[in-house]
């Protein structure tokens, strides 16, 4: 996910929030297969570009070229067919590739059916328990975590995580990979106390191979940091970033995106807990770092944008947010397409950013549009769609129109306790929204359930 519009406060102004999506949500360790591995020698036929292509695609696809990346992915499909037939094992490496280029791309329905091939060829071509089949699995349940299937994507990682265990052993850097997806699923489904020792366990893992200060082992713990930061455990955070920073500094060099992401996670660190004056350096040297490697039209350049438009919005200074958030939306809409979900995601921060000025009749055609692209490219029951519903009751609510209010915080209710469970700290959220709506409507009594229900979930998952 590129960016993840956090749940307004129910009080009279909304303020917006930093967008990078390791610092507030896990971003799971690449599995090995999403930049394509070659199969066993007794699969392959004889030397063949199909590798050649689908490595082209990956180093397309991180430059921001994704059309590029697309076609590379596609005609390395095409010619592991060719030479080697559909059941290839060198056919399930090349899909592998271009399933992560759509899931890249928000493109889920058709990263879905791509991963789902490579796991029945990897399956037919190299056995049921072989590790490439865990790697594909892997890569299908971090989707639809991204779709908002947590049920099918913990079910499918559980079995990767079987499978990594048994063909290389409880202490192969496989299983941390995968412990580190399942971690993910569960911290997205509010299992902050299942999600934490699979993020120590990975991390121990790592930390016992012969070279442990690696990228795998720093995300891991940018993860376990984002774990915390989620829970306001911040001073456990913070030493966990700092560590991350300083491994991607050391392997990569100072000017690698890595370190930008890490930058930006320790900068979001910051900014939840308002110290902006720190968060802003470190935001702007993010920047600088993607802009000087990546170029400046790409999507991870409109991210750092993002954030850093997220701290001058939180200090008022709106005049310096907006042109920020416009330059990402451009980036977003013109490398991504227009109805991707980082464009959502900027489309509603400019929202938030409208609603703290008082300019609702700008913000309201912002959150419409973006709840049309979650929608279309989610779901109708995604929880990010909720997330924006939510949003656009509160407008509504500022507006005094509480009628309008009323039926998008049931909808965002009922699809939040459906995807995460009533004990999930978004339900507290949005139940904390209604709670608000009860009291202007003159019903204290519903008002005041709301609210201790409010209390009993947060107290539950601090």
């Amino acid at each position: 996910m590129l960016g993840v519009t956090v749940l307004v406060a129910p009080a009279s102004a909304p303020a917006a929030r930093a967008q990078e999506p390791a610092a507030q949500e896990p971003v799971p360790t690449p599995s090995p297969a999403s930049t394509p591995a070659p199969a066993p020698a007794a699969a392959l036929t004889p030397p063949s570009s199909s590798q050649a292509l689908s490595k082209e695609a990956d180093g397309l696809y991180r430059a921001g070229d994704f059309a590029g990346a697309l076609a590379k992915a596609k005609d390395a499909v095409e010619l592991a067919e060719k030479d080697s037939g559909p059941d290839a094992a060198g056919v399930a490496d090349c899909l592998n590739c271009l399933g992560m280029i759509h899931a890249a791309q928000g493109e889920f329905a058709l990263a879905e059916p791509v991963y789902k091939r490579a796991l029945v060829v990897n399956v037919k071509a190299r056995g049921k328990d072989d590790v490439e089949v865990a790697t594909t699995l892997n890569n299908l349940a971090d989707l639809y975590r991204q779709m908002g299937d947590l049920a099918q994507a913990e079910s499918l990682i559980k079995r990767a995580l079987e499978i990594d265990e048994k063909a290389s052993g409880p202490e192969h850097q496989d299983v941390a990979v995968t412990l580190n997806t399942l971690a993910s699923v569960c911290e997205a489904q509010g299992k902050f106390a299942q999600a934490e020792p699979l993020y120590t366990r990975a991390v121990a893992i790592f930390e016992k191979a012969t070279n442990p200060q690696t990228p795998a082992l720093a995300t891991t713990i940018s993860n376990l940091a984002g774990l915390y930061s989620a829970q306001a455990k911040f001073s456990q955070a913070q030493p966990l970033y700092s560590r991350a920073l300083a491994i991607f500094e050391k392997v990569n060099g100072a000017d690698h995106p890595d370190v930008a992401q890490a930058l930006s996670n320790l900068a979001g660190l910051h900014s939840v807990q308002g110290a902006y004056a720190q968060a802003e350096p470190l935001y702007t040297r993010a920047l600088a770092i993607r802009e000087k490697t990546l170029g400046p039209d790409h999507p991870a350049v409109a991210k750092s944008l993002n954030n850093l438009a997220a701290v001058y919005d939180a200090q008022k200074q709106y005049a310096q947010a907006e042109p920020l958030y416009k330059r990402a939306l451009a980036i977003n809409v013109k490398a991504l397409g227009k109805n991707h979900t980082a464009v959502a995601a900027t489309l509603s921060n400019l929202a938030l950013l409208y609603v703290a000025q008082k300019q609702y009749a700008q913000a309201e055609p912002a959150y419409k549009r973006a709840i049309a692209i979650r929608e279309q490219a989610l779901g109708v029951e995604h929880p990010d769609v909720a997330v924006i519903l939510t949003n656009l009751g509160a407008l509504y609510v500022l507006q005094g129109q509480v009628a309008k209010a009323q039926p998008l915080y049931a909808r965002a209710l009922t699809i939040t306790e459906k995807a995460f469970g009533r004990d999930h700290p978004d339900v507290a959220n949005i139940l904390e929204h209604q709670a608000v709506l009860a009291r202007k409507a003159s019903r204290p009594t519903e008002a005041q359930a709301l609210e201790d229900r409010v209390k009993v979930i947060r107290a539950a998952t601090r």
